[in-house]
């Protein structure tokens, strides 16, 4: 059977069929995911499962694990590949969701329709001057993390006349500039975050890197909430280094509150740029596809670990 930690759709249900009955669960309900464990020979890891040592172990017929995303933050990947587990991902089926949900948080704060909305609503037509308009036609845009959504935010961001730099030590070619953190940040107007969550990257933008920033820029985090420190973030509003914040991503999911999420030019999300309808399709799509190639034993085309193929055969 099939253990599906987290709601999916009938794509999934059809594509997985041949190996047993799909079984889905609420990502909270622990009794009810660990009665289904030994059973499962895949699981589906939806954003709010955590796939740890203990369920791997306690999934004693498991062969696949499949991720509706690129995120692997939440799965263990190293007790996965010490079963030989591949840990299917879906690194393309979000991608332009991803990217033009960035280019619409960018959007909304540069061209200030938070204020804005609250002038109409207000009666305070008159007071449309005071509220300085930003433009991303000429703008630099830094983006952190230059992978599949970077490249593509990336090719948004010129057709729209912007000029790209970007940020990430593991790019290996790139089309564009590439420079390093503090110095993206203080050249930048606009930044956004793409990098994926590590020891390395985590809390990267914190105060020290909010110092280098260049004075009014926006900042957008559609990567990882635990790239960003909120406390920095909300200080650098306060005084005037950021011009404004949006975000989709947070750590935990759902977030505690805080007091950057009550300023006016903070914009907030709740995950959702990888869950349009296109873009969800494709997650599924390309999820199913890769966990039903692993059970049918062939190679997936997209996996976390790669690893568990180095040795002669498939998992």
């Amino acid at each position: 059977m099939i253990l599906a930690i987290g709601a999916v759709d009938d794509r999934v249900r059809t594509r997985l069929s041949a190996h047993g009955e799909l079984v889905e669960v609420d990502p909270g309900d622990a009794e009810a995911i660990g009665r289904w464990l030994p059973r499962a020979v895949g699981i589906v890891a939806r954003a709010a499962a955590t796939i740890d040592a203990a369920v791997i172990d306690a999934a004693t017929a498991l062969r696949v694990i499949g991720r509706s995303g690129v995120g692997v933050d939440r799965v263990d990947l190293a007790a996965a590949t010490r079963r030989r587990i591949p840990v299917v991902v879906t690194p393309n089926a979000g991608t332009r969701g991803v990217a033009e949900g960035a280019l619409a948080l960018m959007l909304h704060l540069v061209k200030r329709l938070g204020p804005m909305t609250s002038l109409v609503r207000d009666g305070r037509w008159t007071e449309r001057d005071a509220i300085p308009l930003g433009d991303l036609d000429g703008a630099t845009l830094a983006v952190i993390g230059y992978g599949r959504i970077g490249r593509r935010l990336a090719e948004l961001a010129t057709a729209l006349g912007m000029r790209v730099i970007a940020h990430d030590p593991y790019a290996e070619t790139a089309d564009i500039a590439l420079t390093g953190l503090h110095a993206a940040l203080a050249e930048a107007d606009v930044v956004s975050l793409h990098a994926p969550l590590t020891p390395e990257t985590r809390g990267m933008i914190d105060e020290t890197a909010l110092e280098r920033i260049k004075p009014g820029a926006v900042l957008v985090n559609c990567g990882r909430g635990g790239l960003l420190d909120l406390d920095a973030a909300y200080a650098a509003l306060l005084d005037g280094r950021l011009g404004g914040v949006g975000l989709d991503v947070y750590e935990p999911e759902p977030p505690t509150d805080h007091p950057l999420f009550h300023h006016r030019d903070v914009v907030l999300t709740p995950h959702v740029m990888a869950l349009s309808r296109r873009a969800s399709a494709l997650v599924f799509e390309e999820m199913a596809g890769g966990m039903d190639d692993v059970l049918s034993g062939r190679r997936a085309a997209f996996v976390a670990n790669p690893e568990v193929y180095d040795t002669a055969g498939s998992p």
